[in-house]
């Protein structure tokens, strides 16, 4: 954020992961040790598809209770809603444009700052990270080299692969192999997460991360409108916890039987992500460390499950693309079941967290430390969240900016008139998004207003619209999607800088 100046006990009986008690008898007093931090990811997961922010039809008790014996932010925004740019600003607290991390399979330079884990290994952290990783670039399927996992000790991942069936996911174990898990992937890899907490030293704190790819699609299907749609089917036990035809949909979308098929699966495959959340929780009541634990709950974006008639799942303004949940439980500072209407952005979120944990460093951070403001719950009205898109022409993305209030949306785009990134939404009238403001004579001066946030934010990290052209022209001889050294920035601004001669 910137600043100017049908639950039932069937349901419960679909456990697939493992918890084990821990002895803690000769752990050190949680009053003289750093807190410990698990982080866990979901991945295309809206924040109107969980329970706690209003959805009553999504079977998520594990995240609601989450959310109430913690805090539940209202207004927490992927600041460039596609998987990589997100974990790069997650790692690094830094501006994509500044750690490389800028589309999807490019790699987060190693050499530009410390990064999350780099950062706790020097207060004497264990740190492990289970599931997707796609911070890599290049091909996917490939494992992590050592020197790239930033810190972390064990990372067990299949860098980035969209098949979670039995026998179809696997991940890359630390002898560099490829391993099949016989479940369901997010049932495994929290496994492996379990398997790991198991084994560490209680004397030390712990920071893991479990980045669970569902709600994700994974492919597509041929619908019976003749058309292509994404794929979101999973598990049957999962499927058989929700009516199809009893799926409300979203406001102002056509009601079709492919796309209750595609709700379908993907609200079964988010109850999957609230078990998998569950039995991790249950693991660390287990080993008693849930009073000096930091658990915090996100997604890397949301999913616009055809809204507006998108023809991708991410990557615009919208609420459905880039509104996250996040939801923080703390005991040792947050109280539980309260609300913050406080507006967080991606790059927020390593400061903020660090914050909260007491954890000092030297490294500086484009994002803020808001820890104070969602503990008091505050808003001042010229708060707001830059929001972007990046493209280097391989994709059927658009190049568009923009901010988030806490009351409207904003894009705006030079190389394209498309409304669907052209926007103004007010969100406080028009909650589903659905009256499209831009350029209305009504809101001309509310526009004026927030292009000039967008050109505050543009201006503060350099961006001067770059787009496809100009990322092409400075790509280096290695492709972006295997360059390990050079930023987009410093490769712009050495651009710039000759022709300036």
């Amino acid at each position: 954020m910137n600043r100017i100046v049908m639950c039932t006990v069937v349901f419960f009986t679909i456990v697939s992961c493992k918890t084990k008690k821990m002895d803690t008898s000769k752990t050190t007093s949680e009053n003289d040790r750093l807190p410990n931090l698990v982080i866990v990811l979901s991945d295309q997961h809206s924040a109107d598809m969980v329970g706690a922010y209003g959805n009553k039809q999504l079977i998520t008790p594990n995240l609601d209770k989450l959310a109430s014996e913690g805090v539940l932010l209202e207004n927490a925004f992927a600041s460039q809603p596609v998987c990589t740019p997100f974990r790069g600003m997650l790692m690094s607290g830094m501006h994509p444009l500044k750690n490389g991390a800028f589309v999807n399979d490019v790699p987060l330079l190693p050499n530009k700052t410390k990064l999350m884990a780099e950062i706790l290994k020097e207060k004497g952290y264990q740190t492990a990270y289970f599931g997707k990783w796609h911070l890599l670039g290049g091909n996917r399927d490939r494992g992590i080299p050592k020197e790239m996992t930033y810190g972390f000790d064990k990372v067990l991942t299949n860098n980035c692969h969209v098949d979670f069936r039995p026998g179809k996911a696997f991940f890359w174990n630390e002898k560099g192999e490829k391993e099949f898990f016989n479940e369901w992937e997010p049932y495994a890899q929290t496994n492996q997460a379990i398997d790991y907490l198991n084994n560490i030293d209680p004397s030390k704190p712990f920071a893991i991360i479990l980045s669970l790819h569902p709600p994700h699609d994974w492919g597509k299907f041929k619908g019976e409108d003749g058309k292509m749609h994404y794929r979101y089917d999973t598990l049957d036990e999962l499927m058989a916890l929700y009516e199809r035809n009893e799926i409300i949909l979203r406001p102002g979308l056509e009601d079709t039987p492919d796309r209750r098929r595609m709700y379908h699966g993907h609200m079964a495959q988010i109850t999957g992500i609230d078990i998998a959340v569950g039995n991790l929780m249950t693991q660390l009541k287990n080993m008693n460390v849930e009073k000096n634990t930091l658990v915090a709950f996100t997604a890397d974006h949301g999913d616009m499950l055809e809204s507006h008639n998108a023809k991708l799942p991410k990557q615009y303004p919208h609420d459905y693309s880039n509104k996250i949940p996040f939801i923080i439980k703390y005991p040792g500072k947050i109280k539980s079941g309260f609300k913050s209407k406080s507006l967080l952005g991606t790059m927020d979120i390593l400061p903020t967290l660090l914050s909260f944990m007491n954890i000092e460093t030297q490294e500086s951070f484009d994002g803020l430390d808001l820890s104070r403001d969602i503990l008091n719950n505050k808003l001042d009205k010229d708060d707001y969240v830059p929001i972007w898109n990046y493209r280097i022409g391989r994709a059927r993305n658009s190049n568009w900016r923009g901010v988030e209030t806490d009351r409207y949306t904003f894009s705006t785009s030079k190389e394209s008139n498309n409304s669907m990134i052209n926007t103004l939404f007010d969100r406080e009238k028009d909650p589903g998004q659905l009256n499209n403001l831009y350029n209305n004579p009504a809101y001309k001066n509310i526009q004026a207003k927030l292009e000039g946030y967008t050109k505050e934010w543009m201006q503060k990290y350099d961006d001067q619209f770059y787009g496809a052209k100009e990322f092409n022209a400075v790509q280096p001889k290695s492709k972006w999607t295997y360059n390990y050294e050079y930023s987009p920035l410093e490769l712009l601004n050495k651009k710039r800088e000759y022709e300036n001669k």
